[in-house]
């Protein structure tokens, strides 16, 4: 520093002259020249910048002597715009310098500037000097005085305040800090700290927050008083403005009109007083006490003059700027315009020190200040009230006058809540009066209550009445004071004394003014936000409002409400239960946290229990907080109500400030279960606190400590509090940077908590070394169960050695997987250290402390750096260290010379199971067998597994092992080296799985691996995929698949580089720990039982050349078969076609032959052709868009005849002579496949001349071979040529088809079946032509065909044949529109003699069957047509005189349409059919028809069921049954039958004696209609079908139909569903059907049966028995039992369905079988694994099976096993339905194999059991057959 800057004093006062004197340097220059004549100002100066050359010139003069320099500095005070404060220092080191010689320029204006600076500093000294006196005598101390407020005591104790971060533009609530949590103090902030008097420029804004009563305003009056007695002396100026009195301002104020006109206004010099305070702006204090209550825009800019504008621009620096602002405000949403690096403060109250400092302050040395203290210390409701500093004063004021007057003890009692506090307040000070004012009190809360209601706080004159005015300022209700409205307007205004003293008034009005009724009282109870909502109406003020009103419903208030109501209490108790009511409507499960905490306080008011353990028991079993503070009062309400709560409860705080002592609140709280706090704002008073609370809470059993700012401190107290809660099972302390000793320390005390499972100290500082410590720790302690690290995660967690085998529950690891029991019994570790940076020497000290440790479960080092000699020596090690799962080493740096030392020293350990190498995935996994404790299950599974595979006895239990060693590099040159480790040492034990696959082998490695492989013994799998091979490779490794007996499928795929060699029991092994496999491309499952498993060989993406075929097949010669053989190439030509099959037809044990994904020559079709002649094994050879050829050889015993399909090959007209020519070789072609052709409809004439030379009997196929009309009628042409053919049909449509059936046996008829064919009407002719030669054509059936009404018209008119029948069938979609007498008119012109007419609306059919030649008219005809000349009825009864059958269907018969039907009836003597089904007739229409059907005498047929008929029509048609002595089979069923229409049809049936068939199905028949049934059946002794089902013809009527049933010996059929019969009904009715020998099916569905029918029925089960219903019978497994003894070995069975019984154990089984069992329905029967076994075994039983339904059961892995077992011999099964079971990713994938060997099952339905969906797909994607989707059809 110069010697200029140490006489100024400061750099800074240096700084400050030279940047004076730099704005004008003529001035300085002229002074110089004045001072120093002699000397050139500019000299030397010239280069230097302004601030230099000012520098040179100042110490020019300064060097002059002090005279000079002191002149100098009074020419710069007087004549520059000095600064004040720069102009009083300066002057105060120099003097005035009076009497000094000045320069001429201004020797005439120094005095007058120097008399002004003067007066200036004089104006501001003064003005300065009265704010300071304004303020004492405003804030000064001494008692208070008359009127005060009672608030106004002198007694102050500072309250906790607590740094909290820089404040968020928008929103305050706290949230979780992730920077140095110790960058700051947190607690005990003294006021000096609210100001950083050493900040940089810039805002500088403190934002104090703290809830209601917490002292904010308190604490600015204190700062004004402490300024005022020169305590703070940083600040000249200190301005204090509450927002309540600037909201009153009117119009737009300026800063001086704020700082002056609203504060103390100077008594003159304004304008200099302001300038001072502008230049001076850093000693400016600004203070805005309850930002909550301004009133500003909730959104857009200010309002420009406004007092928060101004306040607005005071935070951001745009005024004043560089002065200080301490803002005030209750927690909430603060505006925008405070900065981001304000300092932010909360103001939690008192904790129980200053409480009790507070108490002792408040007496001083009164003689009860000891009984206070003592009132203080005995009652906890009352030190919770007085955390609080505004209610601890006001507790204090009350004791000060209860204390003397009561006993000890009492004082404290009249003051439990918050309410009675202010009770107790308001009749002290209103205890000068005798008795206590009611209507005053009432008057004055009134004025409250509007206050509150229109927003206002502050009351004029005029807003109070004279009367109550007096009242309220003579009790210190009220204040007065002055308020100023403007710069010109002030006046006096009134507030109560505290904000919250109006709300307790207010509520008094409420609760006792008869003005309210008590639905507005109702209104009033609510929950408000604790966050401030600020609006341009009104600031929210109801802080306590509901809190007052609950607490004026106790009890203990109601006598004072009843004296200030001037009610009785029975008045008061209403509205008092009122508020109760409402409050118990609040108390909801879906609460905020802050309404939480607001409704446990106004609870705690009321002290009413039932509401308290309401709103305890309503309580969700977890409560969380988030983002909000909560104070000790806060926390204490809520622990209040939980200890009326029967059940545990967990907290969760998140984010929220909370007060650093708010844990002492929960104190002996033993509801709580599970605690948790995740802030920063918790530090080490918090954990202090906390560790007070801990031991008193009995029931905690997990306590969470995250994200704080605890020290060693902090860590010490919860050490010394821990150990005292022994139920603790979990502790959470992560995120809270501790140290390595903090850590080691919270260790040590895990042997004290024996019920401790998890310790969570994540996110922690801790080092290697610690690590290592923490591992020691783990190892000796015998609790700990698992150690886990990686990176920041550090994690124990333990088991309780107090806990038995039987009682300890399986608890999840960190992954969910359950630990089984035993784990009490056997300690097993778990370390798991990854990422943790560990070396070679660490790995070292790490296994030597392992070795004297427990057993292991697992070892985890994945992701440190112990490179090669640190995974030998852990690898080495592991052999002693009894692990039971494994050892991961990846991600540790491993080379693959490494690789070859772990693999030598890895097989050391006999429990190795799979060893997992990777050197390009940075894996090393080794896995060992589980030991023999926990291998009882898996061996369990195992067994039964086992059973599915036959086994020598040589077979002795080993453990497989699996080796992968992949992308590790490895060589030819390595395989020697492997093969000695891997089967010559002996130490890997029975090697099962090996995959070399990403490796470099080469050819020459895959035939040095070919040549060692034996000496591996029998592997399951060998992957070597990815490893460069070529044809070379394929030949070596294919003569190790025809020489080891082991190999069973070689997969292998040139161009991707697959290559998978499988062995034999991959599937048992692999299903035995139950996880499904992963699928290899192409795999194919493979079933396992007793047939012998085919061998496969595949070859894809492989040229394959002639000489390459034959030395493949030359080294497949040797393989045992039988043998499959895929092979694929993107080429194949014919040599080397013809290569192939002269190979493979001289491979006797050859099975099968594909070719898939070849493209193949339009030759090839004819050279597979000729293979029937060169090989006779061929039984089916499919050949597919010349790409797929599927060749399939016969065995000797196989069957004969032979399958050939040739789709989508080409094939045209000129094609087809010399492809029959080769097929006539065949001998017996079954089916022949010529789809997707190019035929047409010559080649498909030239198809039909050659065909007689082809020997086909089976299907012929011709889909897709653009076939036109021309196409089908040389079909039907056609026919006479070809004798064999028996049916053809052709659908022209979108989707060709065409398809021919022949057979060499003799068949009555031939059938065609056009569709879509689209005729023409010049095709009619022709086609009718070719029907006429067409003799054997007995039924043609035209569907959709373009066929109008004309066009069949004229078709049947043109047939004409000799003899014969002939049955046409049309279906078009007129026919379900046209008139019924238009579709009779056409069967009027045919040709032929119609004896048959079947319409069907709903079908759009027509049926007409015509008697060729046409027979002449009967004499009824004749009479009839001669009598209606003019009618359709002549031309109809002339056609139609041998109708014999008559069938309508979904018709709607007009009347005109009856009455044509009812003339037809009676000119049919020879009918004998007529139904009418589904249909309408109107009542008249009905009389027609029932007049014809009643000339009907040689009827044997009717059916008029599902019609539409009422009762009325039912009694009509009766008369049709009237004479019908030939009725053979009578359906009237949904007919209705009253009493009346029963007994007629009752008495018909009695002479119905030929009856073989009845069904009256839903005709409400009931019990007293089945006895007149009954009856009316003795007769019917030829009745062979009775359908009665939905009938409810109950016990009785089955007991009447039992009576009869001996009777009826032909009964073949019996329908009795849905009658509720039970067993009083059953059993009789079982006893008789005993002699119903020949009965076939028995129906007895949906009737409540029971067990002893089911007994009853299985004692004679008639012996022709093939069809038994009993679904929801309430059948037991008693008598599932009985009806399986009965139904085992039965001939004839064929269906039956015992669905929806409850048969858990007792499905039928069989011993014997079932030989024509088609379906077992077993839906819904509570059906287990247990009962699956046996049912299979007995299905199995079952060859003709082709059904099995067990949907909706309990069947899981084992049941699918068992059934999978069986699906190979089940020849017939088409559809298994396993919906809704157990069945897990196993069992479908045992499933699937078993569908391998069951070609003819179509599906087998799996929807809705516990499957991933991903799992599903790739299950299905390998087997199409199983099914997943909800519907049957879907995909």
């Amino acid at each position: 520093m110069d010697p200029v800057s140490l006489q100024l004093g400061t750099t800074n006062l240096w700084g400050w002259l030279v940047r004076l004197l730099s704005e004008d340097p003529e001035w300085l220059s002229d002074k110089v020249k004045f001072f120093l004549p002699n000397e050139d100002p500019s000299s030397g100066t010239e280069a230097l910048d302004p601030a230099q050359r000012v520098i040179l010139q100042l110490k020019k003069l300064h060097a002059q002597g002090l005279d000079t320099w002191k002149e100098f500095i009074h020419c710069v005070c007087m004549e520059q715009n000095v600064p004040l404060d720069l102009e009083v220092r300066l002057l105060s080191i120099w003097g005035d310098g009076d009497g000094l010689k000045h320069p001429h320029q201004s020797c005439e204006s120094s005095p007058p500037r120097k008399q002004l600076k003067k007066q200036h500093r004089e104006l501001v000294q003064t003005y300065l000097q009265q704010l300071r006196t304004s303020a004492q005598r405003r804030y000064g101390g001494g008692l208070p005085e008359p009127g005060r407020p009672l608030s106004f005591h002198q007694a102050y104790v500072p309250p906790i305040l607590q740094r909290s971060r820089a404040t968020a533009p928008l929103d305050t609530q706290e949230e979780i800090l992730t920077g140095d949590p110790r960058a700051e103090d947190d607690t005990d902030v003294s006021i000096r700290d609210l100001f950083n008097t050493r900040a940089k420029k810039g805002p500088r804004v403190t934002v104090l927050l703290g809830k209601a009563g917490m002292g904010k305003s308190t604490l600015a009056q204190r700062l004004c008083r402490k300024w005022a007695d020169g305590q703070l002396d940083h600040f000249q100026a200190l301005f204090l403005f509450e927002f309540r009195q600037l909201n009153l301002v009117e119009g737009a104020l300026t800063l001086p009109q704020l700082l002056f006109d609203l504060s103390l206004n100077p008594e003159a010099g304004a304008d200099v007083v302001f300038q001072y305070l502008k230049e001076n702006a850093g000693r400016v204090l600004l203070i805005f006490d309850g930002l909550e209550e301004a009133l500003h825009p909730c959104s857009g800019g200010d309002t420009p003059g406004s007092a928060f504008a101004l306040f607005s621009d005071l935070c951001r620096g745009t005024l004043l700027p560089g002065c200080w602002v301490l803002v005030t405000s209750r927690p909430g949403k603060l505006p925008a315009c405070l900065p981001t690096e304000a300092a932010t403060f909360h103001m939690w109250g008192f904790d129980t020190l200053r409480v009790q400092e507070y108490v002792g302050r408040f007496f001083g040395d009164q003689p009860w200040r000891e009984a206070a203290l003592a009132e203080l210390r005995a009652d906890r409701h009352l030190q919770i009230l007085c955390a609080v500093p505004a209610l601890c004063q006001v507790a204090c004021l009350c004791l000060r006058h209860l204390l003397p007057v009561h006993s000890p003890g009492q004082s404290a009692a009249l003051l439990p809540t918050v309410t009675q506090l202010y009770m107790q307040m308001v009749l002290l000070a209103l205890s000068s009066h005798g008795c206590l004012p009611a209507r005053s009190l009432l008057r004055l809360s009134k004025v409250a209550l509007r206050g509150l209601d229109t927003g206002k706080v502050i009351f004029s004159a005029e807003d109070i009445s004279p009367p109550v005015l007096a009242f309220g300022t003579a009790h210190g209700l009220l204040t007065s004071f002055c308020v100023r409205r403007g710069p010109e307007h002030q006046g006096t205004g009134f507030a109560f004394a505290h904000l919250s003293l109006q709300e307790f008034f207010a509520a008094l009005m409420l609760v006792a003014s008869p003005e309210v009724d008590r639905g507005e009282l109702v209104h009033w109870v609510t929950l408000p936000s604790p966050w401030v909502r600020r609006t341009k109406a009104k600031p929210d003020f109801l802080g306590h409002q509901s809190t007052f009103l609950a607490g004026l419903a106790s009890c203990a208030c109601r006598p004072f409400l009843s004296r200030l109501a001037q009610r009785d209490e029975a008045w008061v108790g209403d509205r008092q239960a009122a508020i109760t009511q409402a409050l118990r409507k609040l108390a909801t499960p879906r609460l905020t946290g802050p309404k939480l905490v607001e409704l446990c306080h106004c609870v705690g008011e009321t002290q009413e229990l039932g509401l308290a353990r309401f709103t305890a028991q309503n309580l969700p079993c977890q409560l969380s907080f988030h983002n909000f503070p909560l104070t000790y009062a806060n926390l204490a309400a809520l622990a209040n109500i939980l200890g009326h709560r029967d059940t545990t409860i967990h907290l969760n705080f998140e984010g929220c400030p909370l007060e650093p002592h708010c844990p002492e609140a929960l104190v002996g709280c033993g509801q709580v279960e599970k605690l948790s706090f995740k802030s920063r704002k918790c530090g080490d008073a918090f954990a202090e606190a906390l560790s007070r609370s801990l031991p008193t809470m009995g029931s905690l059993q997990m306590l969470g400590l995250a994200g704080s700012r605890i020290t060693s401190q902090g860590i010490s107290h919860l050490v010394q509090a821990l150990p005292l809660c022994p139920q603790l099972e979990e502790i959470s302390l992560q995120n809270n940077q501790l140290k390595d000793q903090e850590v080691l320390n919270i260790v040590e005390i895990l042997p004290c908590l024996s019920r401790l499972r998890k310790l969570n100290l994540s996110h922690n500082n801790v080092s290697v070394s610690t690590l290592l410590c923490l591992a020691k720790v783990a190892v000796t302690c015998p609790t700990v169960r698992v150690l886990q690290a990686r990176q920041a995660e550090l994690i124990f967690l333990l088991s309780p050695p107090t806990e038995t085998a039987t009682s300890l529950q399986r608890a999840p690891d960190l992954q969910g997987n359950a630990i089984p029991s035993t784990e009490a019994l056997t300690r097993r570790l778990t370390l798991r250290f990854q990422k943790c940076e560990l070396q070679a020497h660490d790995a070292e000290v790490l296994a030597a402390l392992l070795r004297e440790g427990p057993h292991l479960e697992e070892v985890d080092l994945s992701g440190n750096q112990l490179e090669d000699e640190g995974c030998r020596l852990m690898a080495e090690a592991a052999a002693q260290l009894h692990i039971s799962r494994k050892l991961d080493l990846s991600d540790n740096r491993l080379t693959t010379a490494g690789l070859l030392c772990v693999l030598s020293v890895a097989g050391l350990g006999r429990s190795l199971a799979e060893l997992h190498i990777s050197l390009r995935h940075k894996t090393v996994v080794l896995v060992y067998a589980q030991e023999p404790e926990q291998l009882e299950e898996t061996q369990e599974r195992a067994a039964f597994l086992d059973s599915l595979v036959p086994q020598t006895p040589s077979e002795l239990p080993q453990s497989p092992r699996t080796i992968r060693l992949t992308h590790c590099g490895l060589r030819a040159k390595h395989v020697g080296q492997l093969c000695k480790a891997l089967g010559g040492s002996g130490h890997l034990g029975r090697l099962c799985h090996l995959d070399l696959s990403g490796n470099a082998l080469g050819d020459q490695g895959a035939t040095l691996l070919a040549q060692l492989l034996p000496g591996l013994g029998a592997l399951q799998s060998l992957n070597l995929g990815e490893n460069g091979f070529s044809l070379d490779a394929v030949f070596s490794l294919a003569q190790s698949f025809s020489t080891l007996e082991w190999l069973l499928h070689l997969d292998i795929s040139l161009k991707s580089q697959c290559v998978l060699l499988i062995g034999d029991r991959r599937g048992r092994d692999v299903l035995a720990d139950g996880s499904l496999p992963e699928f290899p491309t192409g795999a194919q499952f493979f079933g396992f039982g007793q047939r012998c498993v085919p061998r496969s060989f595949r070859l894809q993406e492989c040229q394959l050349e002639p000489q390459g075929l034959r030395r493949l097949f030359e080294t497949l010669e040797k393989c045992p078969g039988p043998l499959e053989v895929e092979l694929s190439c993107e080429v194949l030509s014919d040599p080397s076609l013809e290569t192939l099959l002269h190979c493979s037809s001289g491979l006797p044990q050859l099975s099968l032959l594909q070719l898939s994904h070849t493209r193949l020559s339009p030759r090839s079709p004819f050279l597979l052709a000729d293979l029937f002649s060169l090989c006779p094994r061929v039984q089916k050879l499919e050949l597919r868009c010349l790409q797929h050829v599927s060749l399939h050889f016969r065995s000797s015993e196989e069957q004969l005849g032979v399958c050939c399909g040739f789709t989508g090959c080409g094939l045209g007209q000129e094609h087809v002579e010399p492809l029959c020519w080769l097929l006539s070789k065949c001998d017996d072609l079954s089916q022949l496949d010529l789809s997707a052709n190019q035929l047409g409809d010559e080649g498909l004439r030239c198809l039909l001349e050659f065909l007689p030379q082809v020997p086909i009997s089976g299907w012929l196929v011709l889909n897709q071979n653009s076939i036109s009309q021309e196409g089908a009628l040389r079909l039907v042409e056609a026919l006479p040529s070809c004798p064999c053919a028996r049916e053809a049909s052709a659908n022209l449509g979108s989707e060709q088809s065409l398809r021919m059936r022949f057979s060499r046996q003799e068949e009555a008829g031939k059938t065609v079946r056009l569709s879509e064919c689209s005729f023409r009407p010049e095709h009619v002719p022709r086609l009718a032509a070719g029907l006429s030669q067409a003799p054997q054509l007995t039924e043609l059936t035209l569907t959709r065909c373009c066929l109008g009404l004309e066009q069949l018209t004229v078709l049947l008119s043109l047939v004409r044949r000799p003899a014969g029948l002939l049955s046409l069938r049309v279906e078009e979609p007129w026919v379900g529109t046209a008139q019924e007498l238009a579709l009779l008119e056409v069967s009027a012109q045919a040709s032929g003699t119609v004896t048959q007419i079947s319409v069907s609306k709903t079908q759009q059919q027509l049926c007409v069957q015509l008697e060729f030649p046409r027979q002449e008219e009967n004499a009824e005809a004749v009479a009839l047509r001669l009598t209606h000349p003019s009618l359709l009825v002549g031309p109809l009864t002339e056609t139609c005189t041998r109708l014999r059958q008559l069938r309508l269907s979904q018709v709607d018969l007009s009347d005109a349409s009856s009455l044509l039907l009812q003339s037809l009836l009676l000119s049919l003597s020879e009918l004998r059919e007529f139904r009418l089904t589904s249909s309408r007739v109107s009542t008249e229409g009905l009389a027609h028809l029932a007049s014809g059907l009643s000339h009907c005498h040689h009827l044997e047929e009717l059916d008029l069921s599902n019609n539409q008929f009422s009762e009325q029509d039912a009694r009509a048609l009766m008369g049709a049954l009237e004479g019908k002595r030939r009725l053979r089979r009578l359906d009237l069923s949904h007919l209705p039958l009253g009493c009346s229409t029963l007994a007629k049809l009752t008495r018909e049936l009695s002479h119905a004696v030929l009856l073989q068939s009845l069904s009256l199905s839903t005709n409400g028949i009931g019990d007293v209609g089945c006895f007149h049934l009954s009856e009316a059946l003795r007769s019917a002794t030829s009745l062979e079908e009775l359908g009665l089902s939905y009938n409810q013809i109950g016990d009785t009527g089955a007991q009447y139909l039992a009576a009869i049933l001996p009777g009826l010996p032909a009964l073949r059929k019996i329908d009795l569903s849905w009658n509720s019969i039970g067993p009083a009904g059953g059993m009789p009715l079982a006893k008789s059907l005993t002699h119903c020998r020949r009965l076939e099916d028995l129906m007895l569905g949906w009737n409540a049966l029971e067990d002893s029918t089911a007994l009853e029925l299985a004692q004679g089960l008639p012996a022709h028995l093939k069809v038994l219903h009993l679904p929801s019978s309430q059948l037991g497994p008693e008598g599932a039992l009985g009806l399986g003894e009965a139904l085992d070995g039965h001939p004839r069975v064929e269906d039956i369905s015992l669905a929806e019984n409850r048969l858990a154990g007792g499905v039928p089984l069989f011993s014997k079988g079932l030989p024509l069992l088609r379906k077992m329905d077993l839906i819904s029967c509570e059906i287990n694994n247990q009962t699956a076994k046996p049912l299979t075994t007995s299905l199995m039983l079952c060859p003709a099976l082709e059904e099995i339904l067990l949907s909706w059961n309990l069947l899981g892995d084992e049941a699918a096993a068992a059934l999978a077992r069986i699906l190979p011999q089940m020849g017939r099964l088409k559809k298994v339905d396993l919906e809704k079971n157990q069945i897990t990713a196993c069992g479908a994938w045992l499933l699937a194999e078993g569908l391998a060997q069951g070609p003819g099952i179509q599906v087998i339905r799996l929807w809705n059991n516990p499957i991933a969906p991903d799992v599903a797909q790739r299950l299905q994607s390998q087997e199409p057959r199983l099914d997943f989707a909800f519907f049957e059809d879907g995909p």
